[in-house]
C-alpha cells in the first residue's frame, strides 16, 4: 500500500465522521489525497491548505448536496475525482417489531442519500466532460440476511443494485462506479454488540471465517485501492473485504 500515490486525487466521502468513515479519510489523506469529509455530525471547515476538509451536510437533501459540491469546487478549484457514497445507519430490532419510522429513516439515509450524492456528482462530471468515479458502501449482508437488521440488509442490496445501474448507464461518459463490501467491523454497533451481547458474539463467530472482527483499517485500504490507478479498469465491481462472512456459517 505504500506504493499507492493519491496526491492527484480529490475525494469526497459522505459519513466521513463515522466509526468507519474516519479511518477511510485518514488513510486516503495519508496516501496523499485531499479529502472532504461530509457529515451531519461536523461543522464546515473548508481550507485549500488542509489535507482533510470538513463540510456539514445531509446528503439525502439535494439542495444541500448541490451547495456542498459547489463549495468544494470553489475551495479546491476543481471537481472531485472520486465521490464515496458511504453515509449509513443501522438499528437492531426483530423483524416483526421493527418501527416503521426507523425503517423510513434508514432508507432515507442509506439509499436516498447514496442516490442523491451520486446523481449530483455525476451530473457535474457530465457537464464538465471530465469523467469521475463513484464508490458505494454496501455490505456482505446484501446477500446474507442477518437477524434483526432486515431493513439494513435490504438497503445494502439496493445500494449494490444502484451502483451497477450507475456503472452501466454512465460508462459512456467515462464515469465509473464500484462498491466496497465490508464484514463485521470492530467499530460502532457491531463492536458494542460483540462486547455486550453473548448471543450476537456467538452468531458472529460462526460467520467470520478469519476468526476475528475486522480492523477498520482493512476497509480503508479497500477504498484506497479503488481510489488509485490500480483500479482504473474496474466498474460495476463489488470488492468484498469481509473476512469470509459472505461464505456463510462455518
Amino acid at each position: 500500500m505504500t506504493d499507492i500515490d493519491l496526491s492527484s486525487e480529490l475525494v469526497v466521502i459522505s459519513g466521513g465522521e463515522g466509526a468507519l468513515g474516519r479511518p477511510v479519510c485518514d488513510r486516503l489523506a495519508e496516501l496523499g489525497a485531499k479529502v472532504v469529509s461530509v457529515d451531519v455530525a461536523t461543522r464546515t471547515e473548508l481550507s485549500d491548505t488542509a489535507q482533510v476538509l470538513r463540510y456539514r451536510a445531509d446528503v439525502s437533501d439535494a439542495p444541500e448536496v448541490e451547495t456542498m459540491l459547489g463549495a468544494v469546487a470553489d475551495c479546491c478549484g476543481r471537481l472531485p475525482t472520486t465521490v464515496c457514497c458511504h453515509a449509513g445507519m443501522v438499528e437492531s430490532h426483530p423483524v416483526l417489531d421493527y418501527p416503521l419510522a426507523s425503517f423510513d429513516e434508514l432508507l432515507r439515509v442509506n439509499l436516498r442519500g447514496a442516490f442523491v450524492l451520486a446523481q449530483a456528482a455525476a451530473r457535474r462530471w457530465k457537464a464538465a466532460g471530465s469523467g469521475g468515479h463513484l464508490i458505494f458502501t454496501s455490505s456482505w449482508v446484501q446477500d446474507y440476511p442477518w437477524p434483526e437488521i432486515a431493513p439494513y440488509c435490504a438497503s445494502k442490496a439496493a445500494v449494490h443494485s444502484l451502483m451497477r445501474s450507475f456503472a452501466k448507464e454512465l460508462a459512456p461518459l467515462g464515469i465509473r462506479a464500484n462498491a466496497v463490501l465490508p464484514g463485521i467491523a470492530a467499530a460502532g454497533m457491531a463492536r458494542r454488540q460483540w462486547d455486550d451481547d453473548p448471543a450476537y458474539r456467538r452468531r458472529a463467530k460462526q460467520v467470520v471465517a478469519l476468526g476475528e472482527l475486522q480492523d477498520p483499517r482493512s476497509i480503508a485500504d479497500a477504498f484506497a485501492f479503488l481510489c488509485s490507478p490500480l483500479a482504473a479498469y474496474m466498474t460495476g465491481s463489488a470488492l468484498r473485504v469481509d473476512g469470509g462472512c459472505s461464505l456463510g456459517p462455518l
